[in-house]
């Protein structure tokens, strides 16, 4: 998990899939980003960002009683506990000082469980920008706390009305917004898809969990390394951080997907949203819609990267159903006091699954990360439970 080939591919994935009026404007992010990743002051900033505002480095947490019951050693990297309270963060705030170092004044950025768009505002209102949020009108009623977090940090929340009135349409929305303010605007995507180089570049900043997780790793286990690496994947941002750390060493990686929104599993090549990769489609070739209970996981297709990785073996994607990531939600709250966000459930339903059937052999060890705390799902959890 190093810099992509020529054209910004993984392997046969990715490339810059964008329209004549973005190519410059994606080709000026790609040289921003080069040249900041490349300055020891830019980075450094970075990181004083991530420890004084962001709250970095997060915990390693054993789940004692969760590992006793299930016979395995599970141990959770709290994304949870960041500013903000998700991952979102660690990418938002790398964007954020680069749009400022490019010389734009306003962000630009999509999102479905809206724990994106608040960190987007989080960022804009820190380094004085203007903020303006793209999500899906059926998640803006799912999530009305964190629309209610944006808009008290004064981002504009936009509500997209059309197709499935989720992360996908927010998405191209975002992006077709983009075409027309590229010069005062930087788009912040928000996960590991979009035209090159997004993919790779979101997947550096979000790197920080997996390199803080070896390091943990390595001072907690016996072996230093665990044996399964564990993250739940939508786009991919989290999981790619997470495996980016470990990607080099004998742990198996697992991605886990929404039943609904099984790019990975069972997506087929296709483009969208300005990169090659696999993606639910019909027949015809026509993107499919995406379904899960956790909005983040909305979304009918995976980053490039993931998809490499996945025709190479070195990660495994497996899908988890609404009903298994609401009631793994509901034993970690129980077991451990901690109340993951649905996303994170479905990671964590799979190691249930896993262990209580034999695929996890007993005393394995497995680092799972937790990518955001259950807040934003209270109400939809309410009405199940």
């Amino acid at each position: 998990m190093s810099e992509p080939r020529a054209r910004g591919r993984f392997g046969e994935y990715g490339g810059r899939y964008a329209p004549e009026s973005l190519v410059e404007a994606c080709r000026e992010v790609d040289e921003a980003f080069r040249e900041a990743w490349a300055d020891p002051g830019f980075r450094g900033a970075l990181a004083r960002l991530l420890a004084v505002h962001a709250g970095r480095p997060t915990p390693l947490t054993p789940a004692r009683r969760l590992s006793e019951a299930l016979g395995v050693q599970l141990y959770l990297k709290r994304e949870d506990l960041t500013h903000t309270g998700s991952h979102k963060i660690n990418n938002v705030l790398g964007q954020a000082l680069l749009a400022t170092r490019m010389g734009r004044r306003r962000l630009i950025a999509e999102t479905g469980a809206g724990q994106h768009g608040v960190a987007t505002a989080t960022a804009a209102a820190l380094l004085g920008l203007e903020a303006t949020v793209f999500m899906g009108e059926r998640d803006i009623e799912r999530q009305a706390l964190n629309v209610f977090r944006m808009r008290m940090l004064g981002a504009e929340v936009v509500p997209v009305t059309t197709g499935s009135r989720t992360l996908k349409d927010a998405t191209s929305e975002a992006m077709r917004h983009w075409v027309g303010a590229t010069g005062d605007s930087h788009y912040c995507i928000g996960s590991v898809i979009g035209p090159d180089p997004y993919p790779w570049m979101v997947r550096e900043f979000q790197r920080i969990i997996g390199d803080e997780a070896r390091g943990q790793c390595a001072a907690e286990l016996r072996t230093s390394v665990p044996d399964y690496v564990v993250a739940c994947v939508g786009g991919g941002s989290n999981a790619a951080g997470t495996f980016a750390g470990f990607a080099d060493t004998p742990a198996r990686l697992v991605g886990v997907e929404a039943e609904g929104g099984a790019g990975a599993a069972r997506g087929r090549l296709g483009v969208l949203h300005g990169c090659r990769s696999l993606f639910l489609q019909d027949d015809d070739g026509q993107i499919a819609q995406a379904h899960s209970i956790a909005a983040g996981l909305d979304y009918p297709g995976v980053g490039p990267e993931h998809a490499h990785l996945r025709d190479l073996g070195r990660a495994r994607y497996v899908t988890v159903t609404d009903d298994e990531a609401v009631g793994a939600a509901v034993r970690l709250a129980r077991a451990e006091g901690i109340v993951p966000a649905l996303e994170s459930a479905h990671a964590l339903a799979w190691v249930i699954r896993a262990a209580g059937g034999g695929e996890l052999p007993a005393g394995s060890t497995v680092l799972m990360t937790l990518s955001g705390r259950g807040d934003k799902d209270v109400s939809t959890l309410k009405e199940l439970l």
